[in-house]
């Protein structure tokens, strides 16, 4: 693995002093080259007969998400973005919000990776009170919750309004997506999740092989840059479970875009919430779940 980096304070600019925007097209790449994030697998290949080949396929690596020394998750991940996954993580789990997150050190272990966060004394005494320990793959977003409440406890209420999309652009949201989606181009292998706001198209896109971690760097980014989520919807290439209605809510979008189908209780929450929630986004067409007052009633917005 690549040097990582020192420390990066983060204080004073999550209070006001913010990165410069980063568009989606032109994103950074964490502390790993882009060489790093994917490598080449040799393999036998069938096409009418056999032929010697090969495949650039997607790393993952374990991440320790760490928070004043102790470690919250492990989570299987793409090795880039690290910071933005460390805060974007944090925000949506509900352990710190916008400056309460010190500093952020992402540590090269040799055989992983430890992205270490310090906490203001507020959020540390919280999180010392949710006593979460979680260790789990990348299909899994609730892993090691010690209790069904915690699994289902309370979503972040959405706020009323703020957000009208005409229904072409759910589809534009989805295309504009895909055409982000530069490691996935390359290896077939991994999720995205962006950010899309109405006269602006698709501001942020982050890629990676779990769908909740796509999620929560998307998250971080938006935190590190200063882009608002009031007023936006989230799009992902995935299905919709509780966990990413909940990562969502906590973000303060108004909106969910998923390319596949939600899960029952996904919907019920999402109701609760206040979330628009649209799936099985196909073309020009989808399927409204909940919420539908957000979408309708004018004319797309030409966006690239």
């Amino acid at each position: 693995m690549g040097a990582r980096q020192g420390p990066v304070r983060l204080g004073a600019a999550s209070e006001g002093g913010r990165l410069p925007p980063v568009a989606c097209g032109d994103s950074p790449r964490g502390y790993l080259g882009k060489d790093e994030e994917a490598r080449e697998v040799p393999a036998r290949v069938w096409r009418e007969g056999w032929r010697a080949g090969g495949r650039l396929l997607a790393e993952e690596v374990p991440v320790a998400l760490s928070h004043d020394g102790t470690t919250q998750a492990v989570m299987m991940a793409t090795p880039a973005d690290l910071e933005e996954f460390g805060l974007g993580f944090s925000l949506t789990e509900g352990i710190a919000g916008p400056g309460e997150i010190l500093e952020v050190a992402v540590v090269d272990l040799g055989d992983g990776i430890d992205v270490q966060m310090t906490l203001a004394a507020g959020a540390g005494a919280r999180l010392a009170a949710r006593r979460r320990r979680m260790a789990g793959p990348v299909g899994c977003g609730l892993c090691g919750l010690d209790s069904i409440e915690a699994v289902l406890g309370e979503v972040r209420p959405v706020a009323p309004g703020g957000l009208r999309l005409a229904p072409a652009e759910v589809g534009a949201a989805m295309a504009a997506l895909a055409r982000a989606q530069r490691l996935h181009d390359a290896t077939r292998s991994v999720h995205a999740a962006g950010l899309w706001r109405p006269g602006a198209g698709l501001v942020l896109a982050r890629e990676d092989v779990g769908r909740h971690n796509a999620v929560d760097k998307l998250a971080g980014a938006a935190l590190r840059a200063g882009v608002p989520m009031a007023g936006a919807a989230v799009v992902v290439t995935s299905r919709v479970s509780i966990d990413l209605v909940q990562k969502v809510a906590a973000m303060g979008a108004a909106a969910l875009i998923a390319a596949s189908a939600p899960t029952a209780r996904a919907v019920a929450l999402a109701e609760a919430a206040g979330l628009t929630l649209v799936g099985l986004v196909r073309g020009e067409g989808f399927e409204l779940f909940a919420h539908p007052g957000r979408v309708g009633g004018r004319e797309a917005v030409d966006v690239v």
